[in-house]
């Protein structure tokens, strides 16, 4: 028998489906492979036709030589495989044959996806917590998860007074987000579990996992005092020091002396202190006369510690802003701010004298040890006028907000901004974007009629976004001013 009548008479190709059923989640877009995986796969590649061959049953009865896509339309909900198959017929002749096998896409919600819109539905809660009146440390802490992208498996993002609550689906996503914090910030972390639903047939126990996180109660630019033991353990330093950096570690620096000693987050809640005063408690003054101190700090008293090398030690005569025409007093106090103060200029500092402090370390402080004055901050021209010059922002995590204090939150988040201007290096963590809604040129952003702190062009990334085929550049920000909100997905 020739090969035409031999196919005429066997197909081949029998008990194979000609069309086959496959599901695609929208949601998250991937594909369903049984009996219970979902599979992420673009079109044409390697993964899908593995889903594809795996789909059809009688497969196995034959040799399969190639198999391969065949264009169709990507809107057409169609995938047309083409394969080539051999089998062995009557007389021990092998037929090979060639035919196409049509998919057809069927939209179904994932297990994962029907969790996400059920909004309320999670095996894991990460509450982040600080006890401190102002929101500094989570504006920082929500740039870093957006730049390292930790907030993609979220379900939902709740915010209150008191910290962030961050709900998953997975406990090893808590766990890799608790890690996350422990590593950024001086924290610790407590986990508890609560017994939801017990199958006594198979023995099987559905839990919910909380992992409660704890930031130091310490943030930068505020006034501390450290306990006598502490300071005599980190290179015999002064008691009242300031605060000039928090990231994994808290930094602080003697005014006195220049000293700088770093604390770790094992070594604090060993020994854990609390703010003298925050940004809340200081003082407007403004500076009367300035003398630099040029020399080491080791002549001046300083300890065994590091010397800081970016501050110059001067002393300052300052008085009260609001006694200036009324009351003619006038302090004298030692700042590390020696290499940004000069006569004239605006500084935020803390009054000791007129403060009414509880804190038990601070009865341990000789009272001549105590300063009059202890300067925190310079203060940068007017709040209104610097951001109306702003020229970039940030963006922020869609979340449910519960914030009672509005105008304090929106006064933080300026603070935080002015503090992301002053310092590069705090800053070098974040990502900057141009702000297109504030067109200026090149020329009048270099250059500006106040010494304020500005952010050059090189350090912004351009945000890009697209939407429907076009390209758009500078969305609108929401409230509050410089800041965009993005989803749970990774930004563009």
């Amino acid at each position: 028998m020739c090969v035409a009548c031999l196919r005429t008479r066997v197909d081949i190709t029998e008990g194979i489906p000609k069309q086959v059923s496959m599901y695609f989640c929208k949601g998250c877009e991937r594909y369903f492979q049984p009996p219970t995986n979902w599979v992420r796969c673009t079109l044409e590649s390697r993964e899908l036709l593995a889903i594809c061959l795996k789909k059809l049953k009688g497969l196995t009865k034959v040799h399969l030589v190639d198999a391969s896509f065949v264009w169709t339309e990507p809107h057409s909900k169609r995938i047309k495989v083409q394969l080539v198959i051999q089998k062995e017929v009557m007389g021990g002749t092998i037929l090979q044959q060639t035919f196409i096998v049509e998919y057809i896409i069927q939209g179904q919600m994932c297990t994962d996806c029907h969790r996400i819109e059920a909004k309320d539905f999670w095996k894991a809660v990460v509450q982040l917590r600080q006890k401190v009146s102002h929101k500094k440390t989570f504006f920082y802490l929500e740039q870093l998860i957006l730049k390292h992208s930790i907030h993609r498996n979220t379900l939902n993002i709740k915010q209150h007074d008191n910290g962030l609550d961050f709900f998953f689906s997975q406990i090893d996503h808590a766990r890799k987000m608790t890690d996350f914090f422990m590593n950024m910030v001086p924290c610790k972390y407590k986990t508890a579990k609560e017994l939801v639903s017990h199958d006594i047939h198979s023995n099987n126990y559905n839990y919910k996992n909380t992992f409660s996180v704890e930031i130091a109660p310490i943030n930068k630019d505020t006034v501390v005092c450290l306990p006598k033991k502490l300071a005599g353990q980190l290179g015999n330093m002064s008691q009242i020091c300031v605060c000039i950096r928090v990231n994994s570690v808290m930094q602080f620096i003697d005014p006195n002396t220049l000293q700088l000693c770093d604390i770790s987050a094992q070594a604090y809640w060993r020994t854990p202190f609390v703010e003298v005063a925050d940004q809340k408690h200081l003082t407007e003054y403004t500076v009367l006369q300035v003398e630099r101190i040029e020399g080491n700090g080791r002549k001046l008293g300083a300890g065994h510690g590091t010397i800081s090398k970016k501050h110059l030690l001067a002393d300052v005569w300052v008085m009260r802003t609001q006694d200036m025409g009324v009351v003619d007093q006038q302090f004298h106090c030692r700042s590390h701010l020696g290499h940004l103060l000069k006569a004239g200029d605006t500084v935020l500092g803390f009054d000791v004298t007129t403060s009414n402090v509880n804190n038990k370390h601070m009865e341990t402080v000789r009272p001549d040890a105590l300063p009059d004055v202890v300067l925190v901050k310079k203060v940068f021209g007017d709040r209104k006028k610097r951001q109306q010059k702003r020229k970039w922002k940030l963006k922020t995590l869609t979340k449910e907000e519960e914030i009672m204090d509005v105008e304090g939150a929106q006064r933080d988040y300026m603070g935080f901004l002015e503090d992301l201007e002053e310092d590069p290096e705090y800053r070098k963590n974040v990502n900057i974007y141009v702000d297109r809604s504030k067109m200026v040129s090149v020329e009048v952003s270099e250059s500006g009629d106040e010494d304020a702190p500005q952010i050059s062009l090189q350090e912004m990334m351009d945000d890009l976004n697209i939407s429907d085929g076009e390209e758009l550049e500078g969305a609108a920000a929401p409230a509050p001013e410089g800041m965009e909100t993005v989803g749970n997905t990774d930004p563009i």
